[in-house]
């Protein structure tokens, strides 16, 4: 049996408070803080809307990139590479 743990992710200033597999965590929280800096980067590019505009088009972008770029490293997988790349760096 898998086990799940709480965890409260934030997201446009709100928190979420859902149940993942524990192995999962880094990943979800990951994929949070990314969605985050999406919507940051959009609430610089366009003054005036309200949070819920920004979160559907950083909805709209992810879905986006899954249907245009499915043979391309989505954007956590891409951070997780990074991290990955910087770790063996500071081995070698």
């Amino acid at each position: 049996m898998e086990e799940y743990i709480p965890v409260t992710l934030w997201i446009a200033g709100r928190g979420y408070r859902i149940r993942i597999k524990s192995q999962d965590e880094a990943a979800v929280r990951l994929a949070a803080k990314i969605a985050d800096e999406r919507i940051t980067e959009l609430r610089t590019s366009f003054a005036g809307k309200d949070d819920q505009d920004f979160i559907a088009m950083c909805l709209l972008m992810y879905a986006t990139d899954q249907v245009t770029e499915s043979n391309e490293l989505n954007p956590v997988q891409k951070e997780l590479v990074k991290q990955m790349t910087e770790k063996i760096e500071r081995v070698l």
